[in-house]
């Protein structure tokens, strides 16, 4: 096996997030289950998105034939492989807020851009009240096209220049994107502690009076668009039906660099397994969602660390593995 994926995971230092963990879990040699350490299930969930591998068995079995893949998960060779059911309780004992504490900072933005985009649950809806979800009463419904379907919304914050994500909040499908957008807000600016944040840069659909002057108070100023009922008569930055935007150049170059969180989150989907939710309710799909995000962060680490910092948006250069048999 080629050394990419050593040098990701090596990129990262995992001894606050050791600690940390171990706080959760009894101590070696106590009465219970063969001890394994706490970042053994984390490197598994990582190294399931590096590999874009859709189920947990199909990791189990490569676990199972593959002394590499073991090595790389900190399994030793005499060590006994941890079943998947211990996965499924790791992401509940560890949960997202755990995770979010420990996401990895690379970047200091000065202009951010929010967007929401919608994951499709791992549940079908309920015969009997198809409102809900049949196995994921947590989740909700959303419109799309002439379809309804059962899902997340996942509501993410990037650096414009770096494309990189900041933070990001999942609700049900059905809440309103201008409802977390106040929070999101809030744990983005938390965490911009070198520099300031200028300007928060949105579409139309997180135009409202309470968003613009939550970021107001957060002293950084709102680019996003008015629609054509809000603010009639006046000067403002609008976007026409052919996705065109009017106001001043100033304006509509920053508005132009939304797309950067429309772009991380086609990485995320397309290269980090946003989309292959295998797990229910809103607290395991939170913990999913920053599992993708870090293995995405680590991957952009890995590419600093060797030198290679025009590679931090490429998601395969790193990922790209040759395993011997």
């Amino acid at each position: 096996m080629k050394l990419r994926l050593y040098a990701i995971l090596a990129s990262v230092d995992f001894s606050l997030t050791l600690t940390l963990l171990s706080s959760l879990y009894h101590a070696p040699g106590t009465r219970g289950h063969p001890y394994h350490s706490p970042l053994t299930p984390l490197k598994i969930e990582l190294v399931k998105r590096f590999m874009q591998i859709r189920s947990y068995a199909e990791v189990y079995r490569r676990l199972q034939s593959s002394v590499e893949w073991r090595r790389v998960c900190d399994i030793g060779s005499l060590d006994k492989i941890p079943h998947p059911s211990t996965w499924t309780r790791f992401r509940k004992r560890v949960g997202a807020a755990t995770l979010q504490l420990n996401t990895i900072d690379i970047y200091n933005a000065s202009t951010i851009a929010v967007d929401a985009t919608f994951i499709k649950a791992y549940s079908k809806r309920d015969p009997k009240n198809n409102l809900v979800g049949y196995s994921d009463s947590e989740a909700g419904l959303r419109k799309e096209g002439r379809n309804v379907t059962l899902g997340y919304g996942v509501h993410l914050a990037a650096d414009t220049k770096s494309e990189m994500p900041l933070a990001a909040i999942v609700e049900p499908a059905n809440t309103n994107e201008k409802k977390p957008a106040p929070t999101l807000l809030k744990e983005t600016i938390k965490r911009r502690r070198k520099r300031r944040v200028r300007h928060v840069i949105a579409d139309s659909q997180y135009s409202s009076q309470a968003v613009r002057e939550e970021v107001k108070r957060l002293d950084a100023k709102p680019v996003i668009p008015y629609p054509r009922n809000q603010a009639k008569g006046r000067r403002v930055l609008r976007v026409d039906r052919r996705f065109r935007s009017h106001e001043s150049s100033r304006l509509r170059r920053l508005y132009r660099k939304r797309s950067a969180a429309e772009r991380v989150v086609s990485r995320l989907k397309t290269y980090f397994g946003l989309c292959q939710l295998r797990t229910r309710g809103l607290r395991n799909v939170s913990s999913h969602v920053l599992l993708c995000i870090i293995a995405l962060l680590a991957n952009a680490l890995s590419a600093i660390k060797q030198g290679l910092s025009h590679k931090i948006r490429s998601p395969i250069h790193f990922t790209k593995l040759t395993w011997r048999r």
